[in-house]
């Protein structure tokens, strides 16, 4: 090895071996960077980390990972209270989201930036769709994918210099962003979420807010009150009628529409993109219309407010599957203020027991359903002609899935197999 590319560590430490951090690793083993790759799972797949020349330790690491490291690329499942995190932090070495090497990678590529409590991806999709409707080189990156990813749909090596980058950019990537210049920055509402990891609301909105750090141009909610920004709501006039259904996605789409416009994007192309663009996978997305019944997956939406949203896109009844791990939300008032459109609730996951009680105190029935398959079971006894079966799980999915993903591809498995 000739040593690493000009502007990079000589030696980094990699924490966290998902997705993201395993992209990482690669894009900085193919630049010449030692790397030492971290994870707490012993029975990791580290894929083709070892092939690569990347040294891997897994398990209960010790602090001595960190000799002769210059830079930490935290993965965003770490914590900030992680025992490494720390230990980085007292030694000096600076840490780094892996959104935050991705933007140095790849400069100086335009990046635009989406966050939220929810509707990121579709938002995030969207403008993406207006740029290329534009014929502008697009792709899309950060929560969605990985932007410094050598081998993933976007790659620290094939992007041609001029090409748009579109991030998706959660709180947790968000902690550690030190140089990230957004051309436009979007922030689409805020909520309370993630507060088992932030710890209340306020670190979980700073952290969000971050994205404003160094952008060109602001878009954010009416009404929100960020200096300078381009402000946007669901009722704005647009060139054209999102084919994407539901009041929040009108939202969306003005929201991206803003984004669009600011970096010189025509109406004729917002327009082609809005009319177009039918939606991102597990986010209302139709299964199958079995019976009269639609059974739709939701399985994106992790908190409370994206459920909402759901249950609102729908006239109709609502059969609801909820759960999974909780995330620090209180569910009381949501309990409270479900619509009577809500025939029937099935509660999965560990959070069963939490919503259960919320739900009683709030005069609402409910089936403990245990799992995905149980619910769909039960559901598939329950609905009738004109109901919606909605997979909208308000909580993580980590309890029984790998990832959001995971649990809404079971869900489309299951209702596939349904019987006619």
């Amino acid at each position: 090895m000739s040593g690493a590319a000009p502007g990079l560590p000589r030696r980094v430490l990699v924490l966290g071996l998902a997705r993201s951090g395993q992209a990482a690793a690669h894009a900085l083993a193919a630049r010449g960077v030692g790397v030492v790759a971290v994870d707490r799972n012993e029975q990791l797949d580290s894929g083709d980390l070892g092939s690569a020349g990347i040294e891997i330790r897994l398990g209960d690491v010790t602090d001595d990972a960190l000799d002769d490291v210059e830079l930490v690329v935290k993965s965003p499942g770490v914590p900030a209270e992680a025992s490494l995190v720390r230990a980085a932090r007292a030694r000096g070495i600076p840490i780094w989201s892996e959104v935050e090497l991705g933007y140095r990678l790849l400069r100086p590529r335009p990046f635009i930036g989406v966050t939220g409590t929810k509707g990121k991806t579709t938002t995030t999709e969207l403008i993406a769709a207006m740029l290329s409707a534009d014929v502008r080189d697009v792709e899309v990156a950060g929560n969605i994918a990985s932007p410094a990813s050598p081998r993933g749909p976007i790659t620290a090596l094939s992007p041609e210099p001029g090409a748009w980058i579109v991030a998706e950019l959660s709180s947790f990537q968000l902690e550690d962003v030190h140089e990230l210049e957004l051309e436009v920055a979007v922030l689409l509402n805020l909520e309370p979420d993630h507060l088992d990891r932030h710890g209340s609301f306020e670190r979980y909105r700073d952290a969000k807010l971050r994205i404003f750090e160094r952008a060109r141009h602001k878009v954010a909610p009416r009404g929100f009150g960020i200096d300078a920004a381009i402000e946007f709501a669901a009722d704005d006039p647009l060139p054209a009628e999102p084919r994407i259904p539901g009041a929040h996605n009108r939202a969306n789409a003005a929201a991206a529409t803003a984004a669009a416009r600011a970096v010189g994007v025509p109406d004729q192309a917002i327009a082609q993109a809005l009319e177009q663009f039918a939606g991102v996978p597990h986010r209302l997305e139709l299964i199958r219309e079995r019976a009269g019944v639609r059974w739709v997956n939701d399985s994106i939406a992790t908190n409370t407010l994206a459920v909402r949203h759901g249950i609102a896109a729908y006239d109709a009844p609502v059969r609801l599957i909820l759960g999974g791990r909780a995330k620090g939300e209180d569910y009381a008032a949501f309990a409270r203020e479900l619509p009577a459109r809500v025939a029937s609730t099935y509660l999965v996951g560990e959070a069963t027991d939490e919503l259960a009680t919320v739900l009683a105190a709030a005069g609402r029935e409910f089936i403990r359903a245990g799992t995905i398959a149980g619910a769909v079971e039960q559901a598939a006894r329950d609905a009738q002609p004109g109901d919606v079966v909605l997979l909208s799980p308000a909580c993580a999915s980590y309890d029984q899935y790998a990832n959001f993903e995971e649990r809404g591809e079971d869900f489309r498995r299951l209702v596939q197999n349904l019987p006619e």
